[in-house]
């Protein structure tokens, strides 16, 4: 089993060139947050997305959700970064999730921009892509993954 630095080191080289820490797999971010008092996990999806699809089942003092837009429409959240800083420090490291692992990369890369230096993306997100019929969970993600995880 890899240790947390170890993991952190992975995920630093996969995020090279990129505009925050790295990268990890959802084994790898379960992984941190099991053996890490520091590591705390943002989801980024909306709330409706976590009442509906499910979110993750870790405790709470380990995980925020921080949404990254608003829904119904999309919009923004304009208040992401002073949220965010409510609930983290910038000493923490911080792992974003979001459905499928693009909302996520854009809450590392603007939390990288305020001054959260160890913020890294979950590679996947909680529902990976879409498979050949149109289906998430099945591809890749947090759920596929196995890790623990409750349904709407």
């Amino acid at each position: 089993m890899s240790t947390d630095n170890d993991i952190l080191q992975r995920a630093r080289e996969r995020g090279a060139g990129l505009p925050y820490a790295g990268a990890v797999t959802p084994l790898e971010a379960h992984q941190l947050l099991l053996e890490h008092p520091n590591v705390r996990l943002i989801d980024v999806r909306t709330n409706a997305e976590r009442d509906w699809v499910g979110r993750v089942a870790i405790p709470e003092t380990q995980h925020s959700a921080v949404q990254w837009s608003t829904y119904p429409g999309g919009v923004p959240n304009p208040d992401f970064v002073a949220q965010l800083a409510a609930q983290a420090s910038p000493d923490h490291v911080l792992l974003f999730l979001c459905r499928s692992g693009v909302r996520s990369r854009h809450a590392a890369k603007l939390a990288t921009e305020s001054g959260f230096a160890n913020s890294f993306d979950i590679l996947e997100g909680f529902e990976g892509d879409k498979d050949a019929e149109g289906h998430r969970k099945t591809v890749g993600g947090w759920c596929k993954a196995g890790l623990p995880w409750v349904g709407a």
